[in-house]
């Protein structure tokens, strides 16, 4: 298997993970102009994957795909049941003074403005993100971020909340600070989660590019 254009991480019987590319949307979106996906192109080196969760376009690494039904739904009750760790990195704007943290900002789709997402006290519901400092430099810090729950952008929205809005965003880092990357640095490292065959902790890995 050599799907198009994508570095692949691992493949069995029963999934195959590849290195999901910044800018590449995770499944098709509307119009023929967003029909070129990373879910497309898997699919035509493997035709039995099925996608099981997604990675927003500006996101790059780790993204798993079921073969068949029964491995699909096995992964996606993973993902459901919060039973797949996973870690991210990214470098964002400004040095937090702590060395780690928990965010838990509830979060609500901000409908006027779609796509975006945003805090909502009230409304929103409830979400984890748990961050720890890899290392400052004068303007930035590089963080490891373990989302605790799976809310839409929840990753960009907490940190952007703290006043640390990942570089390069486009949705939530203010002009100065999405100028500061030509991407958005933020990277899918490292995915575990019980493997369809036997339940065992499985676990695929993909380096920051950044």
């Amino acid at each position: 298997m050599n799907p198009d254009g994508l570095t692949l991480l691992h493949l069995d019987e029963w999934l195959v993970a590849v290195d999901k590319p910044t800018g590449m949307l995770s499944v098709p979106g509307r119009g023929a102009d967003k029909a070129d996906c990373v879910a497309r192109r898997v699919q035509a080196a493997c035709p039995d994957a099925l996608i099981v969760h997604r990675l927003d376009m500006g996101t790059s690494g780790v993204l798993v795909f079921g073969r068949g039904a029964a491995a699909q739904r096995a992964l996606s009750k993973a993902f459901a049941e919060r039973q797949a760790d996973k870690r991210y990195m990214a470098v964002v704007s400004g040095a937090p003074l702590e060395d780690s943290g928990r965010i838990e900002w509830p979060l609500i789709c901000d409908w006027p403005n779609r796509p975006r997402q945003k805090v909502d006290a009230d409304s929103g519901k409830p979400s984890a993100t748990l961050w720890q400092v890899i290392s400052r430099d004068t303007d930035t810090a590089r963080l490891a971020l373990v989302p605790l729950t799976g809310r839409s952008h929840q990753l960009r929205v907490h940190l952007q909340a703290i006043g640390r809005p990942i570089l390069g965003d486009e949705l939530y880092a203010p002009p100065a600070v999405l100028a500061m990357a030509p991407r958005l640095l933020l990277h899918a490292e490292r995915l575990t989660l019980p493997h369809p065959a036997d339940g065992q902790p499985f676990s695929v890995e993909s380096p920051c590019p950044f």
